[in-house]
């Protein structure tokens, strides 16, 4: 964990500054940019390694939530059931200096086949603006556009996005 704590901030202050403020990024960070220590428990977490530095991370989750955090959690949550729910695709972060180098790709691709495995045949996820793209590119659909409400009294454009997993060619 302390690995992604130093690579999400690197990540999110770099990644995401062309699609939100400054502001709104340090708003984020730590609550909805942070670690997801849930993923890491249920051990549906996948990092990218290079000469023994993470340089990129993300996951799927079994469970409700769309996005996590490293909120403490006494109740994880119930089990989604993969004959009626969708999996979620979650917390993908890449080091600025490995961006656009299929890092997020191999890391969705990974989230999607423990998904498929696991016996689900659909994902969703909540993106960026700035992580939109490169879920659309693997024939995610938008759902919806809504604002997340920090803290601070800001908020932070999201995009609800869903894909059927065993009918969709890989990209």
């Amino acid at each position: 964990m302390p690995a992604l704590e130093v690579l999400i901030p690197l990540s999110v202050r770099k990644l995401q500054l062309a699609c939100y403020s400054a502001a709104q990024i340090e708003s984020a960070l730590g609550t909805i940019f942070a670690v997801d220590q849930q993923l890491i428990f249920d051990r549906t977490y996948f990092v990218v390694e290079s000469e023994g530095r993470v340089v990129g991370c993300g996951g799927w989750s079994k469970r409700a939530a769309l996005f996590g955090g490293n909120r403490p959690k006494e109740d994880p949550g119930p089990l989604l059931d993969p004959r009626r729910d969708s999996a979620r695709m979650r917390a993908f972060f890449v080091h600025p200096d490995w961006a656009r180098q299929g890092i997020g790709r191999s890391v969705l691709m990974a989230s999607e086949q423990a998904s498929i495995d696991a016996g689900f045949a659909n994902a969703e996820l909540v993106a960026t603006l700035a992580g939109e793209p490169l879920y659309a590119a693997f024939g995610y659909s938008v759902v919806e556009r809504y604002e997340l409400s920090m803290q601070t009294g800001l908020t932070l454009p999201v995009v609800r996005m869903t894909r059927r997993l065993a009918a969709q060619p890989r990209v």
